[in-house]
């Protein structure tokens, strides 16, 4: 697994190489059967499409469908049916870029150190063709860098990407703020649903240490969500743990 710190010039060199190759290779390069419909497929090019679709599958298959236990939870902080239609307005503004291959899931576990100190990228489950910008968002939100370090890893991304397939920084800078949005506000919905289920395993009478951390995970997400999604207010950690213990009674 990466260290828990900022990456050295040797990984930072080698995440921009695997931004770069995943970049150059588009559709017409990936052999790989795709498994999802035709209709959840965008067009090339079609960020917008790209992002609708992230978009709805987190409010069909993750809250209609899957969430309804847990719309208690997160109808306390403010998180009503709708939430997500101001990311879906703003995803129409988004600049056309040419699709890639796409890991999807770049965080700190899913990159490992080797005995020669090389990076590599493991666990593919969730690669996909799509927006390339998306890579880099899903990696910002993830790896939760300091300020300097998260322009610095955006920065290496632009000259990676850039000096591969220039088409595919086009708009990046505006529209790295919409990608990075829906991932705050897709983290409220799984975070507050993996709580939950964590919790209900322990039985209605959780580890209070748990509790506590559960809550202080929910909490950072809401605050990081709270524009995304319209919030109106940020719960404390305590009016979090009173509704879980209160949904877990239930």
């Amino acid at each position: 697994m990466l260290p828990s710190k900022a990456l050295s010039s040797k990984h930072r060199s080698q995440l921009g190489e695997l931004f770069g190759e995943l970049t150059s290779l588009g559709i017409d390069d990936v052999g790989a059967r795709r498994v999802c419909d035709d209709v959840d497929r965008p067009g090339d090019g079609d960020s917008h499409g790209f992002l609708t679709r992230l978009i709805n599958f987190t409010e069909q298959r993750v809250y209609w469908e899957h969430g309804v236990a847990y719309h208690g939870l997160l109808a306390e902080p403010g998180v009503q049916d709708g939430a997500l239609d101001h990311l879906k307005a703003r995803a129409k503004a988004l600049t056309p870029r040419s699709f890639s291959l796409i890991h999807g899931d770049l965080h700190r576990r899913n990159l490992i150190v080797d005995r020669k100190g090389d990076l590599w990228a493991i666990d593919w489950e969730l690669a996909m063709i799509g927006d390339p910008l998306y890579d880099l968002a899903t990696h910002l939100h993830l790896m939760r860098y300091s300020a300097r370090e998260a322009d610095r890893v955006g920065e290496l991304w632009r000259r990676a990407v850039e000096s591969r397939r220039p088409e595919c920084v086009k708009g990046w800078d505006t529209d790295l703020n919409v990608l990075l949005a829906y991932k705050r506000a897709q983290s409220v919905y799984t975070d507050v649903i993996r709580g939950a289920l964590a919790l209900r395993r322990q039985g209605a009478e959780p580890n209070r240490l748990q509790l506590s951390r559960v809550a202080w995970r929910i909490k950072r997400a809401l605050g990081a969500a709270r524009l995304p999604l319209g919030l109106e207010s940020e719960p404390s950690v305590g009016e979090v743990i009173t509704a879980y213990a209160r949904w877990l009674k239930a």
